[in-house]
């Protein structure tokens, strides 16, 4: 009666609450239907569930309590479509609150599992990546290839102009590190889309991290392409080949780098949310891409969301459900840099590679005709763990 009268004087009209009916989705559809609409099949859902289940179970089911499977679903619904939050809790029978809400609990719980699936690997891991990383084109060495990406986000209020990308709209810049089979072993998801590529590698802890080790080949190398600058650790292709060996070389390197293109190709055909425009506010989009916020708002190195199930769906053996579509490579191009280009670099890779005469024995160490030291592939250092 209170409650009435109260609304009467402020001249609003109450409505009274709506139970709306929940569709559950895992019981009323087949395993392949479930795929096409969530990403992950049946079993595999109710495996992140039990993931996330003391993270988004309620202590009662007082006020019509959402089930942690519902809750998953419905953050799985927002990340391979990117629809509207009307529309997605229309879809399963809930507010638009409601789904906003969930879609940012379920974000932060995955992040919080990010140092146990998206994680460095170990100096075995690292034995096996170089080995598969070399059946690929024959380039030694490699633990990793680094990239960045760009995550389209709607025009922010504040602070605008450092969001608009060289591409001309507003985005968030996501430097990843991926293995042989695409999962991601590193991921920076805190930069607004003017940032070039190299600074985030300068400020990144793979970098630091990477030059208090070094070892060459043998401690494990990166590749990327020509927007960052030649390093020990991190290996670039020429800009101006001049012979046949520089070719090679070149071509062996982008048959191999390739990889990390390839991977942000299945991570957005997954996750269409990554590849259209996602609307909320950018720190948010940072912890669904795979970043999560502190207890200040303020942006962490803890990462998760989608990159965990990116992750999680390479672990699963998800299939692809675009399997034929083509990775666009891009080119070698660049600016001349000086000793940026990091020619002794390119001798000492070329010599001791495949790419001249090299193979790999039974053991999995790499020799060459060129070298009767130790096998390249041979006693690495683990990195530090807390990369992630």
């Amino acid at each position: 009666m209170a409650a009435n009268i109260l609304f009467d004087q402020l001249g609003r009209q109450r409505y009274d609450r709506v139970y709306r009916e929940r569709i559950d989705h895992l019981d009323q559809m087949r395993d392949e239907e479930v795929r096409r609409r969530y990403r992950f099949n049946k079993e595999n859902i109710r495996f992140i569930c039990n993931l996330l289940r003391g993270k988004l179970q309620q202590a009662t089911k007082r006020s019509q309590a959402l089930s942690v499977e519902l809750q998953v679903l419905i953050a799985l619904r927002f990340y391979a479509t990117g629809s509207f939050l009307q529309v997605l809790g229309d879809t399963v029978g809930v507010d638009k609150g409601t789904a906003s809400r969930v879609v940012r609990k379920v974000s932060l719980a995955l992040a919080e599992l990010l140092p146990v699936y998206v994680k460095w690997p170990s100096d075995d891991e690292k034995r096996e990546i170089k080995n598969e990383f070399y059946r690929m084109a024959g380039f030694p060495g490699v633990i990793g290839c680094i990239d960045g990406t760009h995550v389209r986000i709607q025009r922010p209020s504040e602070n605008e102009p450092v969001f608009i990308n060289r591409k001309g709209y507003p985005s968030i810049n996501v430097q990843a590190v991926c293995d042989s089979k695409g999962s991601f072993t590193n991921l920076v998801a805190r930069w607004p889309g003017s940032t070039h590529d190299s600074h985030m590698l300068r400020t990144s802890n793979p970098r630091t991290v990477l030059e208090r080790e070094n070892n060459g080949l043998q401690n494990g190398i990166l590749l990327g392409d020509s927007g960052y600058a030649c390093k020990p650790y991190l290996i670039t292709p020429y800009l101006r080949p001049s012979d046949q060996s520089q070719e090679r070389y070149n071509g062996s390197h982008c048959r191999t780098r390739v990889t990390i293109e390839r991977a942000f190709g299945w991570w957005k055909r997954r996750f269409h949310c990554l590849h259209g425009e996602i609307r909320m506010h950018p720190e948010r989009v940072c912890t669904i891409i795979g970043q999560q916020l502190g207890k200040n708002e303020t942006l962490h190195c803890l990462k998760g969301a989608c990159a965990v199930l990116h992750n999680l769906a390479i672990l699963l053996k998800e299939p692809q459900l675009d399997q034929d579509q083509d990775v666009d490579i891009g080119e070698i191009n660049g600016q001349y840099n000086g000793h940026e280009d990091g020619n002794g670099i390119y001798a000492d890779v070329k010599c001791t590679s495949m790419i001249c005469t090299s193979s790999v024995d039974a053991a999995g160490t790499l020799t060459s005709d060129t070298d009767d030291g130790p096998g390249l592939l041979a006693g690495t250092e683990s990195a530090d763990p807390s990369w992630n």
